[in-house]
């Protein structure tokens, strides 16, 4: 396994991981490898954006017009400020120009320079984009890449390298079958084996600055979702919820009758820290693909519920325990299936986030690694055949409430596998490849395009409405 914890959770910006994140990540490798190859940008005139199948369909709605443009100016996901972003895209479109990796200058106008091109797709992913260059002397430099989910990219034909010599994993595992075997020969859990593995490539006391640094931008997404309001971008004047249910929950929670307070209040306050990173997400603001921006709610949400709310011991421990546990889970189902909703459905991207989720809780709380597995299986099984299908190419319905449910099926799937041995009847291995099976036979118009399914019942009903 050739991934890190760093590569599966990953700070960047809203709306999309697959449609957002990655083309700003494509667009500005494109141009650092341009000048690479050429030496520098000034001999460039002119630069050109197709878009295909997925990214073109859905994405105005997922702004990948927007990323595409912010790397072209050398934007990278994680230092871009969400605040600044509208701001600088209209003095790009108001002056015609725009300055390639914040340099030079070409002429630009989204209007001319991105075509969408929504009935065609390239060849290796549903997720394709051609960058081209044009020079003073006439001649044109092209090249393709694929944004293969969870902010990954790849370029047509890239084959990964092989890791480097001195850096191979202490337990490599491109199965969880390995990881059990690994386990059971070394006497360590999963995320003490996935510790040793990141220390292969960067220090102890790095490895936990960098997951603490994950956690606190996590903690801060949700604790500004429960406080903003107002109504989502996009036009279809999505109202965000999270805070006034948030309040509602406070005052009910400060109020001397108590009366009315039922067992499943903390279950609702999960949910609705998973809807406040979802409107965050949806509004453009900072988060962490976990493993998918679609999904980013869920792990978050079930972080906080383990650290309030499971009275933990050593909690900074355990959130760390929870998140290598959870990265190795969102691994495998990256190398054995997709994290992709334009590949394989939600259930790549909440499914597989739940499953994560679901894993990561059973670790921090103590569990065995046969029960790990168990809760991962879980969480994955029961979100199989999920459709992709936002409506209106927004992150926002039913993308927002889906975080919610899929933070408390993570904690429900947790608790089976607590209260179990870990025996059980279907393996993560086999799930995880049914899941791979099912996403292929999945029509694509359930697949994050947006031509089927709630995309065009609702909108449907709402037009004969009218």
């Amino acid at each position: 396994m050739d991934m890190s914890v760093f590569d599966l959770f990953k700070i960047g910006i809203g709306p999309s991981s697959s449609h957002t994140v990655g083309p700003m990540v494509a667009a500005r490798r494109f141009l650092l490898d341009f000048q690479v190859q050429y030496g520098c940008l000034d001999h460039v005139v002119g630069v050109e954006v197709a878009l295909y199948g997925s990214l073109a369909l859905t994405g105005v709605g997922h702004a990948t017009d927007k990323a595409v443009i912010l790397g072209l100016m050398g934007e990278t996901p994680q230092d871009v400020a969400p605040d600044a972003v509208d701001a600088r895209l209209a003095a790009v479109e108001a002056a015609g120009t725009l300055h390639l990796l914040g340099a030079h200058a070409v002429p630009f106008a989204a209007a001319t320079s991105l075509l969408w091109h929504k009935s065609e797709s390239l060849p290796e992913h549903p997720n394709g984009m051609r960058f081209t260059l044009k020079l003073v002397d006439g001649t044109r430099v092209d090249k393709v890449y694929y944004s293969i989910g969870g902010g990954f990219i790849r370029e047509a034909g890239e084959v990964p390298a092989p890791a480097a010599a001195g850096a191979q994993a202490v337990f490599p595992f491109d199965t969880m079958e390995q990881l059990l075997a690994h386990g059971v020969a070394s006497s360590l859990s999963i995320p003490e084996m996935l510790r040793a593995n990141e220390c292969v490539r960067r220090s102890d006391d790095e490895l936990n600055q960098g997951l603490d640094r994950i956690w606190h931008v996590m903690r801060d997404c949700i604790a500004h979702g429960l406080q903003a309001t107002g109504k989502l971008p996009g036009g279809l004047d999505v109202k965000r919820r999270a805070a006034k249910l948030w309040r509602q929950a406070q005052d009910a929670k400060a109020s001397d009758n108590r009366a009315n307070d039922l067992p499943h209040d903390a279950v609702h306050l999960v949910s609705l820290y998973a809807m406040a990173v979802n409107e965050e997400n949806a509004a453009g603001g900072r988060v962490v693909t976990a493993p998918t921006n679609g999904a980013a709610g869920i792990i978050p949400a079930v972080l906080r519920y383990y650290a309030e709310d499971c009275r933990p011991s050593d909690p900074v421990g355990g959130v760390r325990r929870f998140m290598l546990t959870a990265a190795a889970i969102g691994m495998l189902c990256k190398r054995n299936a997709s994290i992709s909703g334009a590949e394989v459905g939600c259930q790549g991207e909440v499914g597989v986030a739940c499953a994560m989720a679901a894993a990561g809780l059973v670790a921090a709380l103590g569990g065995t690694n046969e029960q790990i597995e168990n809760a991962a299986e879980i969480g994955i099984e029961h979100h199989l055949g999920m459709t992709c299908d936002p409506i209106g190419g927004l992150v926002q319905i039913p993308c927002i409430e889906r975080n919610g449910m899929g933070a408390v099926k993570a904690i429900t799937a947790a608790s089976l596998a607590l209260n179990g041995d870990g025996t059980h009847f279907v393996s993560l291995d086999e799930v995880i490849e049914t899941m791979r099976q099912t996403g292929a036979d999945m029509q694509d118009k359930y697949k994050e395009t947006s031509l089927g399914g709630l995309a065009i019942h609702v909108i449907t009903v709402n037009h004969a409405a009218c």
